[in-house]
């Protein structure tokens, strides 16, 4: 599996789940749209610290954005 994809694709599934835009996210993790938009892509390799401020910014457990499909 590659958690990159895996990460990013719950990253922007929670990020429209709760109605937000990349530049929203961005103001509220001080992260670029652009890294949030490389993150959404898989292209991003995120430190756990990352992971972290990023589940703070969408108002979530970090555990959700590694989440697989079978993980209950």
């Amino acid at each position: 599996m590659d958690m990159r994809k895996l990460v990013g694709r719950n990253f922007a599934r929670l990020r429209r789940e709760k109605g937000l835009t990349q530049e929203e996210i961005g103001a509220r993790s001080g992260f670029s749209q652009q890294y949030l938009s490389d993150l959404e892509r898989g292209r991003r390799n995120p430190t756990i610290v990352t992971l972290y401020e990023l589940a703070q910014a969408l108002g979530v457990s970090h555990m959700d954005l590694l989440r697989t499909d079978d993980t209950p």
